[in-house]
């Protein structure tokens, strides 16, 4: 994520009720809520959190499987950065 981000008030706001970055938390909401109960979870609309993602380049993509099939993520492991 680029140093030079810029998060407004409310992004703001919402890590510190929260207690955890945006760029961790919005995945994790929207994989086990998905975007309406993220959104509701949040506090905010789901045109905001959409922007929000947009801003942060967190990537959602749907998948749709046949009954029996399943999918698996895999990822580099995150880095914290302080």
């Amino acid at each position: 994520m680029p140093s030079t981000l810029r998060k407004n008030p409310a992004m703001q706001r919402v890590e510190e009720v929260h207690g955890e970055r945006l760029e961790i938390l919005i995945p994790r909401l929207i994989n086990a809520l998905g975007i309406q109960g993220a959104a509701t979870e949040l506090g905010i609309s789901k045109s905001t959190l959409n922007y929000w993602c947009l801003k942060l380049g967190v990537v959602r993509q749907t998948v749709a499987l046949v009954p029996g099939e399943r999918v698996e993520i895999r990822g580099r492991p995150r880095l914290e950065e302080d």
